[in-house]
């Protein structure tokens, strides 16, 4: 009974913890594959193999219902500490590959998600490519307003330049 109670707390305070859990069904799946999901994940995320009760008691705890339907069959939970999008990028070509791993549903910013919202973040670009490409367009906007302004900021510089000589040249 003790072992069951520190369980629910640990998975309690993982599902606090995340900034998103993606739930899995890996029915079929090596221990090998599921070595291959964890390594594919391992800087953004932890994957975890659970007993059912237990998690859909853990995450009553931590105020999710998000998997109260969905918490049958050989299930893993995956507790997203970094960036969710290259997490569930990672799940969807991996379940490419392997028809077996199954992505049911999924929890972020405070919301259930479908299995088609998890398969629109994993469309998304990571947040290093949209940072890249936001420095990209401030860098290319910098330089476009630096073009636009130095026609008219040099030729104001010329005139200023012409007119203090003519006052040179008249003293």
């Amino acid at each position: 009974m003790a072992n069951k109670e520190a369980a629910i707390a640990e998975l309690a305070d993982r599902f606090r913890d995340s900034s998103a859990v993606l739930l899995t069904e890996y029915r079929g799946l090596t221990v090998a594959d599921l070595k291959r999901i964890r390594d594919s994940i391992r800087e953004h995320a932890t994957l975890s193999v659970v007993k059912n009760t237990l998690a859909r008691i853990a995450a009553k705890q931590a105020g999710i219902d998000a998997f109260d339907d969905t918490l049958v069959g050989p299930s893993a939970l995956v507790f997203v500490h970094g960036d969710v999008v290259t997490v569930a990028k990672a799940l969807r070509d991996f379940s490419k590959e392997n028809p077996l791993l199954v992505l049911k549903n999924g929890y972020f910013d405070g919301a259930a998600l479908s299995p088609e919202e998890v398969q629109k973040l994993a469309d998304l670009e990571t947040r290093d490519v949209l940072l890249a490409k936001l420095a990209g367009a401030f860098k290319a906007s910098l330089f476009g307003a630096a073009y636009l302004f130095k026609a008219p900021l040099s030729k104001t510089v010329r005139t200023v330049d012409a007119l203090r000589q003519k006052q040179e040249e008249a003293a």
